[in-house]
């Protein structure tokens, strides 16, 4: 079955000097096919999934101590690893000094 509710992980990174400061503007990575935008159009592969995204849908239901690969993954989008960025449908620090 489906739950009528759905939990989401969400990954945000700021250029503030201090993330603690309420004035601090965070951005969101999007994902190439998990939901997020309502506007946006809903991603059709069938039969097959984004491997990240259909990761991160599980990843909700759990802690991240069950699910330390998220660590891992935000550790690379910080380093602005070109690979892991590809895996990405957006990367709101492109041109820009890393998150």
């Amino acid at each position: 079955s489906i739950t009528k509710e759905r939990t989401e992980v969400v990954l945000q990174g700021t250029s503030s000097l201090d993330p603690n400061d309420p004035a601090a503007v965070w951005e969101e990575y999007d994902f190439k096919c998990k939901p997020g935008d309502l506007k946006r159009r809903p991603c059709f592969i069938t039969p097959y999934h984004y491997r990240l995204d259909w990761l991160m849908w599980f990843a909700a239901f759990q802690t991240y101590e069950q699910n330390e690969w998220i660590i891992h993954l935000a550790g690379k989008l910080l380093a602005q690893e070109e690979a892991t960025l590809s895996l990405m449908a957006t990367n709101p620090f492109a041109g820009r000094a890393p998150p």
